[in-house]
């Protein structure tokens, strides 16, 4: 379904890949509230609080039904080993959806430049996470936390396929969302709207070489954790392969 919208109609795909990438920013947004106007409290505190808040996005997006490449890399993989989709058609939808994840996150800050949401005590945050995404970490560190990260959200929305009802969906989603963002774990998408958002509150605090470094790797990881451990390894628990 998905590689025939991404196909017969390529503007209704970018749209639902935008919507992802808005609602993972603006949630964001809403997570750097919380977390400054509750800076005197327990930092333990002040991060599951953000972490909680940080699970409507992903519950919102796969609700509405909306596209984002982390989740897309479990359901693509499926479809290659039961070859219902090619490598290179996949790989396409890959690239697609992550350009539309983006392209939300930069509408949802164009529209936000233009308020004063964005506090100096919240764009102080965003630089100091961005700074810990960036230039502090190794690459091989940002891979394991990447894998991690998608591991924990693709089992929580494998789970949650085994419900029907709305409730118990966005409950096991929500698991997964809280342990990646308490544990400050790696998510490519989620990454680079902060890193738009630094474009448009603190360019001068981006590194360039620091932004790459963790796109590429966040990137992989994903794939590794969302892919390869949940999407092909429960393929191949769940069901024969279909032979061509």
């Amino acid at each position: 379904m998905k590689e025939v919208m991404l196909d017969r109609a390529m503007p209704r795909y970018m749209v639902k890949s935008m919507m992802s990438g808005f609602l993972l920013a603006i949630v964001t947004v809403f997570m750097l509230a919380i977390k400054t106007q509750m800076a005197g409290a327990l930092p333990g505190v002040v991060n599951l609080m953000g972490a909680i808040a940080f699970r409507i996005a992903l519950v919102l997006i796969v609700l509405t039904h909306s596209e984002l490449l982390t989740s897309n890399f479990m359901y693509m993989t499926v479809g290659m080993y039961y070859r219902t989709i090619s490598i290179t058609k996949a790989m396409w939808l890959f690239i697609v959806c992550f350009i539309g994840n983006i392209l939300g996150a930069f509408v949802l800050f164009i529209l936000m430049y233009f308020t004063k949401v964005m506090t100096p005590e919240m764009v102080h945050a965003l630089t100091a996470t961005v700074t810990a995404k960036t230039v502090e970490p190794t690459w091989h560190a940002i891979l394991v936390k990447a894998i991690f990260a998608n591991f924990f959200i693709n089992i929580g929305i494998y789970v949650s396929m085994q419900f029907k009802e709305g409730l118990s969906k966005a409950f096991f989603i929500a698991v997964g969302v809280i342990i990646f963002v308490f544990m400050a774990y790696e998510h490519v998408v989620y990454n680079a709207g902060l890193f738009v958002g630094m474009i448009f509150y603190n360019f001068d605090g981006l590194s360039g070489l620091g932004v790459l470094k963790n796109i590429v790797f966040a990137f992989i990881g994903n794939y590794i954790g969302g892919g390869l451990m949940v999407g092909l390894l429960y393929a191949y628990l769940n069901g024969s392969r279909r032979v061509e």
